[in-house]
């Protein structure tokens, strides 16, 4: 969705300071209720009702979240949710695309700035990670913890977003392999991709899973000298 908020590459391409997806949503969201809580324009209502969908999820082991339950948490009826969503799975579409465009935003920014394909595949595997560890309820949509009896499409998307993840450090690990004279560029690289693939979609359900207690980059460093030398 182009009115939702993009997280911005930090500087020094290592940390994600703008990339507060739930914050960055209630700060638009704010801003457009103003202290008199005038009625929201159309636009800015779908923005309220994404973000408080994404701080619901937010809330370790939170149940599946139903419409009335997000209705009861903005102070309107379901009908008013349907007037802007036509169902329950366009609302979580709306969250993917913003984890979409937020974070392949950041990598192909990341990719632009970084001229070493090696370090580029370990800073790809960081910087999603770190998107990961700020946005705890994006993370629970990205794998697949809060789509539990929703619909197939959405799984499928989100299975969509970590193959053009392991596509984009699939190319950036063949050049460093042909870079290093390597007999085998595309083996090697099909390889090491899909062990930082594995990598990524591990740790972010292990956060998941841990109440967010576990943080997807703990000791990342070692684990990246590894697998992407």
């Amino acid at each position: 969705m182009s009115a939702l908020p993009k997280a911005a590459l930090p500087e020094d391409d290592e940390a994600l300071d703008a990339a507060e997806a739930p914050e960055a949503l209630q700060a638009h969201a704010a801003n457009s209720v103003g202290a008199k809580r005038k009625r929201p324009k159309p636009g800015e209502r779908r923005l309220q009702i994404l973000q408080t969908l994404a701080a619901m999820l937010e809330q370790p082991g939170a149940e599946r979240i139903t419409t009335a339950a997000l209705a009861a948490k903005l102070d309107v009826s379901e009908a008013a949710l349907y007037r802007h969503f036509a169902s329950k799975a366009q609302m979580f579409e709306g969250l993917i695309e913003f984890i979409e465009s937020s974070v392949f935003t950041l990598v192909n920014q990341l990719v632009e700035r970084e001229p070493t394909p090696a370090l580029q595949a370990r800073k790809i595997t960081t910087v999603i990670l770190q998107f990961g560890e700020k946005n705890p309820g994006m993370t629970r949509v990205m794998v697949g913890d809060a789509l539990v009896f929703e619909h197939e499409r959405l799984n499928a998307r989100m299975n969509q977003f970590f193959e053009r993840v392991e596509s984009q450090l699939r190319g950036s690990l063949r050049a460093a392999a042909e870079a290093a004279g390597s007999a085998t560029p595309t083996v090697d690289a099909q390889a090491i991709a899909s062990a930082l693939a594995s990598l990524i979609v591990g740790r972010l359900q292990r956060y998941a899973r841990s109440g967010f207690k576990r943080l997807p980059t703990e000791h990342l460093e070692p684990a990246l000298a590894r697998l992407a030398p």
